[in-house]
C-alpha cells in the first residue's frame, strides 16, 4: 500500500505544479493537520483515493469539513483493512480550539481505549503534534503529549504519523525516526510510505 502523508503546508509539488497523474497510485491519503480545505478535496479528486484528516492547532477556520474527506479526530477507522487511530491538536499554549494540555489529551485516548480494544490495537497512530522528546522543543508551541508515547509502546503501530514540527525550522529536524518498533514519520509539506 502506497500512502502519501501531508501536514502543515500546501506542496507546490502536488498543488501549483500539478499535472495529471502526478498523484496516481496512492491507495490512502493522511492529512496530519494545518492543511487549508481547498488543498485536501484537490488531493481527494485528483487521487482518487480514501483521504483521512485530523485537525491542527491552526484549523480553526474550517468552515466545513472538506469534501470527500473523512475526519479521524478522536476515532478508530478501518480504511483498506488498516486500524488507524486520529488524534488532532497540539499543546495547549493559548486559548484555541484545537489545543490540549497533557491531562486533556490523556483523557481524548482513555475515550478510544474501548474501540482500541475492540479493534484488536490499530496499525496507525495519526497526530498534528509529536510525541515528547520525539522530534519536538522544549518551547510550550512546540512541545509533543507523552501520552502518545504511552500509546505507542502498548500497541506498538507500524507508523506514528506527525506534522506541526517544520522541517524548515532547523537542520536536524529528521522525517523518519523510530520508537521501538514503530517508524515515526514527520508529514510536514509531505512524505511518500510504503505500508
Amino acid at each position: 500500500m502506497r500512502i502519501l502523508a501531508v501536514a502543515d503546508v500546501e506542496s507546490q509539488y502536488f498543488y501549483d505544479y500539478y499535472s495529471p497523474g502526478k498523484l496516481d497510485g496512492y491507495d490512502l491519503i493522511i492529512a496530519c493537520g494545518d492543511v487549508k480545505e481547498g488543498y485536501l478535496e484537490f488531493l481527494v479528486t485528483m487521487a482518487g483515493c480514501p483521504l483521512v484528516y485530523i485537525h491542527g492547532n491552526h484549523d480553526e477556520s474550517f468552515k466545513k469539513p472538506p469534501e470527500g474527506c473523512i475526519c479521524i479526530d478522536d476515532r478508530l477507522v478501518e480504511i483498506n483493512g488498516l486500524r488507524i487511530v486520529g488524534l488532532g491538536g497540539s499543546y495547549k499554549y493559548r486559548e484555541g480550539k484545537y489545543m490540549y494540555t497533557e491531562k486533556e489529551m490523556n483523557r481524548r485516548i482513555r475515550k478510544l481505549r474501548r474501540s482500541i480494544r475492540r479493534h484488536g490495537g490499530f496499525d496507525i497512530l495519526v497526530t498534528h503534534a509529536p510525541a515528547r522528546h520525539l522530534n519536538d522543543f522544549e518551547t510550550l508551541p512546540h512541545r509533543g503529549f507523552e501520552c502518545f508515547n504511552g500509546l505507542i509502546d502498548e500497541y506498538k503501530p507500524r507508523f506514528f504519523f506527525h506534522g506541526h514540527i517544520h522541517r524548515n525550522y532547523g537542520a536536524f529536524i529528521p522525517q523518519r525516526t523510530a520508537r521501538g518498533d514503530t517508524t515515526v514519520i514527520n508529514a510536514y509539506e509531505y512524505c511518500v510510505v510504503e505500508y
